[in-house]
């Protein structure tokens, strides 16, 4: 970096301060007037949480994201990071990233004094400028704003200077963005002294009232329930937020599925979805949100289709290995390896641990019954089911997928039904989607022993 080192050299560049508001402004309008989304990779929030977010930036609004969990809080509030500038001057040495032009400490603005143009200018990097923390009840006043240093008091200071203090986090996001999730699980009495530090801008410790004009963007996170009807914060606090945005989950299918498919960890992984294996996923988080047996105040987090679209991928690996196949292959009956991965995202109201199961297992047949009638709902299926009804179809359910092309020469109404809509590696995955939502719809019947499966005459 070729940037001045000397309090001199940095006036002489025609450096202008700025407060950290007045940044964040300027790098919002850059990426207005280039028409480039202000926040990236944020799915739906188009038209609901970023117009929000774009005018509580530009006029400077500290913000409280109000969400279930899964609603991509915690990103969007890292994601602002990005509209700080790359580098900024900071007095060498400080701990509160004091501006050369705007000192803070009494013990700055004495070097400033004494050194004038040759004070040393380090330069601080964005990333260096966000601080997030997890309220916890645990966490203390000297976590986020500092305490007395003992070995500087027995050098001499006095306890009511500032350099007495070893600063915490708050402090010494000076100049920065400060974050803390979970905001009503902070204690009562540390959201009295962040109040102080944020909105008195002083900060008391020990009895000792220490004015401190920082200069912080600050932003929080928290639940609905724990925001509003739990009364867990306080009203000042409350009161501190310029702005409250709410966040919500992807309201439509596509939408998820943009989400599952850019956030699922399957990056060098040589395997095949087909389409209807997002759709089925999306659509049984959907429905999870509805359903009155799944816990609506823990929400359904976008987290439970992520995580079942990797083991539906797991599972395809796992086959392929097994029966030597150059490719993994996702089918419709690889839904039942996303039970465990999705059941430990939702909140079923039962303390029988079974019925999260039950629960899933039952919104994973709804939707594959709604993907099914997607497809296929437009062909007349009277043929397949009784060609099936007549002579019950039996296979393993780790078949490789070429066992799949034969089972249909012995089924020439369910090969006729299926058609040639897909992609020759994906014949299993629309047989499958083709027999399980014949079962789905009621119109054929479906046992298992082992791991034999059954498809014969539906009970109506």
């Amino acid at each position: 970096m070729d940037f001045p080192t000397n309090l001199g050299d940095l006036l002489d560049s025609g450096y202008q301060p700025r407060t950290i508001r007045e940044e964040i402004r300027a790098n919002v309008y850059a990426r207005l007037r280039s028409n480039t989304p202000i926040i990236d990779g944020m799915i739906g929030y188009d038209d609901t949480v970023l117009p929000d977010l774009e005018r509580a930036l530009v006029i400077g609004h500290d913000i409280i994201f109000l969400g279930e969990r899964g609603q991509g809080k915690t990103r969007m509030i890292r994601s602002i990071s990005h509209l700080l500038d790359e580098w900024i001057p900071v007095v060498e040495g400080s701990p509160l990233n004091e501006d050369p032009l705007r000192p803070i400490l009494p013990s700055t603005i004495e070097l400033l004094d004494h050194d004038g143009p040759k004070t040393r200018v380090a330069w601080l990097s964005r990333d260096a400028r966000f601080s997030e923390k997890l309220a916890t009840p645990d966490t203390t006043i000297a976590d986020l704003i500092g305490e007395v240093d003992p070995i500087k008091v027995a050098e001499g200071r006095y306890l009511a200077d500032a350099d007495t203090i070893h600063f915490g986090l708050v402090p010494r996001t000076n100049r920065g963005i400060f974050a803390i999730n979970e905001l009503p699980d902070l204690p009562e009495r540390i959201q009295v002294g962040l109040l102080n530090a944020l909105e008195e801008r002083d900060i008391q410790i020990r009895g000792y009232k220490i004015a401190l004009p920082l200069d912080i963007f600050f932003l929080a996170s928290a639940n609905p329930e724990d925001y509003t009807s739990r009364g867990r914060l306080i009203t000042p606090l409350k009161d501190r937020f310029g702005t409250q945005i709410t966040t919500h989950y992807p309201t439509t299918i596509e939408d998820e599925i943009d989400i599952m498919m850019v956030e699922a960890q399957l990056g060098g992984l040589d395997i095949t979805i087909p389409d209807p294996i997002p759709q089925i996923i999306a659509t049984m988080a959907q429905q999870a949100r509805s359903n009155t047996s799944i816990s609506q105040h823990s929400g359904v987090s976008v987290r439970a289709s992520i995580a079942a679209l990797e083991a539906v991928a797991a599972a395809a690996l796992v086959r392929s290995v097994r029966n030597d196949e150059p490719k993994a292959v996702v089918r419709v009956t690889d839904i039942e390896a996303a039970l465990p991965a999705f059941v430990g995202k939702i909140e079923v109201e039962s303390l029988d641990p079974r019925e999260s199961f039950k629960v899933a297992s039952a919104l994973g047949r709804q939707a594959i019954a709604s993907v099914f009638t997607h497809i296929y709902g437009n062909q007349d299926a009277t043929a397949t089911v009784a060609e099936i009804s007549q002579s019950p179809l039996e296979m393993n359910a780790d078949e490789p997928d070429s066992a799949y092309q034969s089972l249909l020469t012995s089924y020439p109404e369910l090969a006729a039904f299926i058609g040639t809509r897909f992609k020759q590696d994906e014949l299993a995955c629309f047989v499958d989607l083709a027999l399980e939502g014949l079962v789905a719809t009621r119109r054929l019947s479906r046992h298992t022993i082992a791991n034999r499966v059954t498809f014969g005459p539906g009970r109506g």
